[in-house]
C-alpha cells in the first residue's frame, strides 16, 4: 500500500514537472537546449526498456515510461519553435552512446550493458544544459527542476520498498536524482513554486532565491502617458537591463487595432511579431532620445544601457530601432527635446541617428548594413550593475 502511495506521487511528480515545462516553454520564460532535450529523448526510451528488460514488473519502470514519452513530446515541441545549431562534440557523443546502447540491447540482447551505458551518458547529456545555466540562470527558470527532483526522490523510495538490491536497480535513479537537483539548486530553489516562477503576483519563497530578480533592480511607476519603468540602481553603459519575451505571431495575426498594454508588439523578422509577455517588458516606453535599446542575440532579444542610467531614470527605447513597416506611425509625445512628433519605421530615422543604433547592434537583424559584420552580444560593452 505504501509502495503504491509513493508510486503514484513519484507519477504525479514527473507528469507536473513535465505540464509546467511545457507551459514555461509556450510562455517563453525557459529557453531549453534543444540538442539536450534530443539526448534526452532517445536516452529516455532506452532506459526505460532496458530498465524494463533488466527488471521486469517494477512499478518504477512506468515512471521511466512516462518519462520517455514526455521527453519526445517537449523535444518535438521544442523542435518546431526553434532554429536547427549542429551539435557540440559532446551532444554527438551523448547521442551516439544511445544509439550504441540501443544496438547492444537490440542485436546482442546485453540489456544489463545497454543499460549501464545509458546510465553513464545522462550526466554528459546534461553537460550543455549545466553550461546554459551557469551562463544565465533565467534560461531554465522553471519549478520543473524541483519536481523532477521529488519525483526521483519518490521513484527511488518505490525502488528500494520493492526490495531492489542491485546495483542496475538504482544507478539510473540516483544519476537522474543528482543531475536534476543540481539544476535546480543552480537556478536557485524559488521555482519550486510555479506561480512564482510563471511570474503570477509574485509568488512566494523569496528567502529562497539565489540571485537579485528583476523587480530589485526596476520599479513600476506613472509618468504623463501612463505606466513606466525606472531603474532602481545605477546601470553602467552597455550594462544587460532585461530580456524581452512574449510569444511570437505572423504579421497576419497582428490585430490592426490595439489598445493599452495590448499594443507592445515588438518587429522581431520582417515578417513576425513578439506579442506582450505580460511581464515588465510590456511597460518600457518610447523615446526619441532613449537611454537603452534592443539587441538582438542568439540567446534573445536584450535591452541595454545606451548611457550610463542613474536610480530613478526612466527606461525607454527607440520603436524605430525594429520596424521596417512602412505603413506605421504613431504619434510621439515623449516630450524629449528631439522628439520627432511622429515615430515611423528605421527609414524615418536621420541617416546620422540610423548610424548611431547600427554601430551599437542596437537594430532588428533585417536593418543592419548588408555588409556589416554582425557584432558579438557583448560588442565590447560591459554587463555590469554598479
Amino acid at each position: 500500500m505504501t509502495t503504491d502511495f509513493w508510486f503514484v506521487l513519484a507519477m504525479g511528480f514527473s507528469f507536473a514537472a513535465y505540464a509546467v515545462y511545457l507551459l514555461g516553454m509556450r510562455r517563453e520564460i525557459v529557453q531549453p537546449n534543444r540538442a539536450s532535450w534530443l539526448i534526452w529523448s532517445a536516452s529516455a526510451t532506452v532506459e526505460a526498456l532496458t530498465y524494463h528488460a533488466v527488471n521486469p514488473g517494477s512499478p518504477q519502470g512506468w515512471v521511466f515510461l512516462l518519462s520517455a514519452a514526455c521527453c519526445i513530446v517537449v523535444t518535438t515541441a521544442l523542435w518546431r519553435r526553434s532554429n536547427w545549431a549542429p551539435p557540440t562534440n559532446v551532444e554527438s557523443a551523448c547521442m551516439a552512446a544511445c544509439l550504441v546502447a540501443l544496438i547492444i540491447w537490440v542485436v546482442f540482447r546485453e540489456a544489463f550493458w545497454a543499460h549501464m551505458l545509458v546510465v553513464a551518458a545522462v550526466p554528459v547529456s546534461f553537460w550543455p544544459t549545466w553550461a546554459s545555466v551557469w551562463k544565465d540562470r533565467s534560461r531554465e527558470r522553471s519549478p520543473a527542476w524541483g519536481l523532477w527532483t521529488l519525483g526521483d526522490l519518490a521513484t527511488l523510495l518505490v525502488a528500494a520498498r520493492a526490495g531492489g538490491t542491485g546495483f542496475d536497480e538504482f544507478a539510473y535513479i540516483f544519476v537522474e536524482l543528482a543531475c536534476h537537483a543540481s539544476i535546480w539548486f543552480l537556478i536557485g530553489l524559488a521555482t519550486i513554486n510555479p506561480l512564482r516562477s510563471l511570474g503570477w503576483k509574485r509568488g512566494g519563497f523569496l528567502i529562497l532565491d539565489r540571485y537579485r530578480p528583476a523587480r530589485n533592480l526596476f520599479a513600476v511607476g506613472e509618468n504623463h502617458l501612463g505606466k513606466a519603468v525606472y531603474a532602481t540602481c545605477r546601470f553602467a553603459e552597455g550594462a544587460e537591463l532585461m530580456r524581452f519575451t512574449g510569444r511570437r505571431f505572423h504579421v497576419t495575426q497582428v490585430p490592426s487595432l490595439m489598445r493599452g498594454s495590448d499594443d507592445r508588439f515588438v518587429q522581431v523578422t520582417p515578417d513576425h511579431y513578439m506579442g506582450p509577455s505580460g511581464q515588465l517588458d510590456d511597460l518600457v516606453n518610447h523615446s526619441c532620445d532613449p537611454n537603452a535599446g534592443l539587441r538582438f542575440t542568439e540567446d534573445g532579444v536584450i535591452l541595454v544601457a545606451l548611457r550610463a542610467i542613474a536610480a530613478g531614470d526612466e527606461i525607454s527605447w527607440d520603436y524605430s530601432t525594429t520596424l521596417a513597416q512602412s505603413n506605421w506611425h504613431m504619434i510621439c509625445q515623449c516630450r524629449s527635446d528631439s522628439c520627432r512628433r511622429v515615430i515611423g519605421n528605421f527609414d524615418t530615422l536621420d541617416p546620422d541617428r540610423q548610424e548611431f543604433f547600427r554601430a551599437r547592434n542596437l537594430v532588428a537583424p533585417y536593418l543592419r548594413r548588408k555588409d556589416a559584420v554582425a557584432a558579438d552580444k557583448h560588442s565590447g560593452w560591459k554587463s555590469s550593475v554598479a
